[in-house]
């Protein structure tokens, strides 16, 4: 399916005859022999290559990954606990004082986490902080001077760039796979069966990623996180989906300092921007998003925003997608004054309000099994 052919592809204008297409002033018409096309000869640059083996980076690295176990419980007819279920997934030691990093999905709703290092030592965890909406969440171990890997800068990380993972698939603890980045910025769009009230970004890699693999590291040929392992489409062969690290380190201090992520919402829901949209507004080619629907008192209609608006830019920030400005307003801040640049009628014009909070889900872990994807 190629969503955006037919709008990328117009015929050519006939020539005033009515004939050949007319020759756009200033063109370079070359007139002669047919010239034929070569492939393109793609040259890796010097001294990069394949690596002949991912040994030492997995030996590095896996001492710092490690298998979380988890119970549920309730409260029987006679008022014993009693286990009711029990869940595995991965996770990764990101600070030597006992700070790990996972799923919410592998903790949600546990009564009891269990985190194993090695193959024997167990130890007894607890949660810091967690954000249904990323399916991010932070846990702490009392052990101290623990191996740790170092987070990574996602925006680094190119398609086609090596990396590999770490994780417990089918309770497999410390298996490793590698793989290249398959694409970057697939979205709900791309993922079926998450939460529509979340925030998605993620890389996609050909890595094998199992059901097990949730919360485990995705490192670059350097050791470091530049993501973490989270879904997979299960129809397909080596498609999984990792939650850029550069994500996950702008929730860390708020998971760390509150436990939770307390979000701040424009109150409007925005859609894509149509090529003849931008055309009619003579926008940038990657800035702006329509405004679909205007949520009522909220602080997007008490400063006038009004239907088929575009938001070019949000506090100086061309807003590309539909997406990125929900994650831009979501971290803003509850209470704050903010600009935005809208498109209206032919003009652009500067508009201030001031942000209200977002209402909290009491749940939104991503179903175990989805008509299209899994979440291991």
């Amino acid at each position: 399916m190629l969503p955006f052919a037919l709008s990328a592809c117009k015929k050519p204008s006939p020539g005033p005859s009515g004939g050949a297409p007319a020759v756009p002033s200033g063109a370079v018409v070359v007139t002669g022999a047919p010239v034929v096309t070569q492939p393109v000869q793609v040259v890796a640059p010097p001294g990069v290559q394949a690596p002949a083996s991912f040994a030492d980076l997995a030996a590095k690295a896996d001492p710092a990954v490690v298998f979380v176990k988890t119970l549920q419980e309730r409260r029987g007819i006679t008022g014993r606990r009693q286990v009711v279920g029990e869940g595995v997934g991965s996770a990764f030691v990101y600070d030597p004082n006992g700070l790990i990093i996972t799923n919410n999905h592998v903790i949600e709703g546990a009564s009891e986490i269990y985190v194993v290092f090695g193959r024997k030592k167990q130890v007894k965890a607890t949660i810091v902080g967690r954000d249904p909406r990323t399916d991010v969440a932070v846990i702490r171990v009392e052990d101290k001077n623990l191996p740790f890997l170092p987070l990574g800068d996602s925006e680094a990380v190119r398609v086609g760039d090596w990396v590999v993972a770490i994780g417990n698939p089918f309770a497999l603890s410390h298996t490793v796979s590698a793989g290249i980045i398959s694409a970057r910025g697939r979205t709900i769009a791309d993922v079926k069966g998450l939460d529509e009230s979340g925030y998605y970004d993620f890389l996609q890699t050909d890595a094998s990623i199992n059901p097990g693999n949730s919360g485990g590291p995705l490192l670059d040929m350097a050791g470091r996180v530049v993501g973490m392992n989270t879904a997979i489409r299960r129809a397909a062969n080596n498609i999984g989906f990792a939650i850029p690290v550069n994500m996950i380190k702008e929730l860390l201090p708020r998971l760390l300092a509150d436990g939770t992520i307390k979000r701040s919402a424009i109150g409007v829901v925005v859609g894509v921007l149509m090529p003849e949209d931008r055309e009619r507004l003579q926008l940038p080619e990657e800035a702006g998003v329509k405004v679909t629907a205007v949520v009522p008192g909220g602080p997007a209609e008490k400063a006038g925003l009004a239907v088929d608006d575009v938001i070019v830019s949000f506090q100086g920030e061309a807003m590309p997608n539909p997406d990125r400005l929900r994650w831009v307003a979501s971290l803003a801040g509850v209470g704050k004054t903010v600009t935005l640049r809208v498109a209206r009628g032919g003009r652009l014009f500067d508009l201030q309000l001031k942000l209200d909070a977002l209402p909290e889900r009491a749940s939104s872990a991503p179903p175990l099994e989805a008509p299209e994807d899994d979440f291991p």
